[in-house]
């Protein structure tokens, strides 16, 4: 089960998954935020809740956040072991700005 909050000010998006980003609810991550990514030029994905990432979800990361990068920044921060050890292992480490 995946629950996504977002808070929107200004041109920051502020997105907070809880829960499991996977294969089953990829498509969920993918419709709650790009939705809300037009005039977004700074989005920071705050990853304290999330408890786990498939491959589907790093997917769905990596494309809010070269939408959002094309104008703009983007940070992933607050990753457990679990999740950053996926980022590493995945080499995406290096292509997302995480804190």
């Amino acid at each position: 089960m995946l629950t996504i909050y977002t808070e929107q000010s200004g041109g920051t998006l502020t997105v907070k998954p809880s829960g499991r980003l996977d294969t089953t609810t990829a498509k969920q991550f993918h419709t709650e935020v790009n939705d809300q990514l037009d005039g977004v030029t700074d989005l920071v994905i705050d990853c304290s809740e999330l408890e786990y990432i498939s491959s589907a979800g790093l997917r769905e990361f990596l494309s809010a956040c070269r939408t959002v990068s094309a104008n703009g920044t983007h940070v992933v921060k607050n990753c457990s072991d679990n999740v950053l050890g996926v980022f590493q292992i995945t080499k995406l480490a290096s292509l997302l700005n995480i804190e």
